[in-house]
Formats: structure tokens, sequence, C-alpha cells
């Protein structure tokens, strides 16, 4: 191409660029939509996923898990899971069993905690914990969950684990 033809090129797409990248990204999209659809459950679960974000909430980290960190007794086969998560001062101690979740919030206080779930149960969980922190579920979580818990004016959103 000569420094003509490369003047008229530049020329002819001046201008253009926004429009023909638009163009050619609303066509791809079209294309992908009709050739490889979104699956309608996993559009689900993702503005689901979108719609859980809070931003003002504290990430607990997962410090304790009694399939990593504990020691097996001979013996039992159905061992309650024990987990423990912290964040800043507040803890969080979680017993999953295939009776439900028992737990505690610690320093003791009164909290609203919901259990999420994963794309298998769609519905979430809520349950309050009593002024000694102390929470019951007679419903296991089935699959990956997570728990947020609204403790005064602080939320704090648990690890993803797999129940």
């Amino acid at each position: 191409m000569n420094d003509d033809e490369l003047f008229a090129d530049e020329v002819w797409t001046e201008g253009r660029d926004e429009d023909v990248t638009d163009g050619l990204l609303d066509e791809l999209r079209q294309a992908a939509a009709i050739l490889d659809p979104v699956p309608a459950e996993l559009r689900r679960v993702a503005v689901e996923a979108y719609a859980l974000r809070d931003l003002d909430a504290r990430l607990a980290e997962l410090t304790f898990d009694s399939l990593v960190d504990a020691i097996p007794v001979r013996g039992v086969t159905d061992a309650p899971r024990m987990l423990t998560f912290r964040s800043g001062d507040v803890t969080v101690d979680v017993e999953v069993s295939g009776h439900g979740l028992l737990g505690q919030v610690l320093p003791p206080q009164p909290a609203s905690i919901e259990v999420l779930g994963g794309p298998q149960l769609a519905s979430r969980t809520t349950l309050t914990a009593d002024d000694m922190g102390r929470f019951t579920s007679d419903a296991p979580p089935a699959g990956p969950f997570a728990l947020r818990l609204r403790t005064g004016g602080e939320v704090v959103v648990t690890e993803w684990l797999r129940a």
C-alpha cells in the first residue's frame, strides 16, 4: 500500500471507527446469542451473584475447617463439619451436619444471618441469632453456601464453601 492509499484509507475511516466497532460488536453479540446462547440457569445465577454483592460487607476469613485442620476420630463416619470464620472482632462458629446448621456469633450479640445457596438452592434462608449470638437451622445447606451476617450496622460475608 502506497502513501496515497494509506491516507485515503485513514480519511475514509476517520470518524467512523466507533460506528464500525459498535456495529461489529452488535453483530458479534447477535451471532453469539444465536450460536452459543448463555444457559438460562447460568444467567440467573450470575444476576443473583451480582445482586448479592455488598460494598460495605467485610469478608470473613475461614480460620478453621475440621475437614482440613482436625484430627480424624477412628470409627466416626458422619462427624459434623466445624467451621470458624473471622472478620475483625467478629467470629462465627458453625457446625454443619445432615441435620442442619448450629452456630454462634462472637462476641455474643443478636444478628440476622442469611444462608446463601448456590445454583441448586434458589432460595435464601434467614436465621436470627439470639442475644447470646446462637442460631440454628433444621435445613442443611445443599451445594455451595455462604453466610451473610448483619450485626447492628455491620455486614460480614463468609467465604463460599461446599457443604
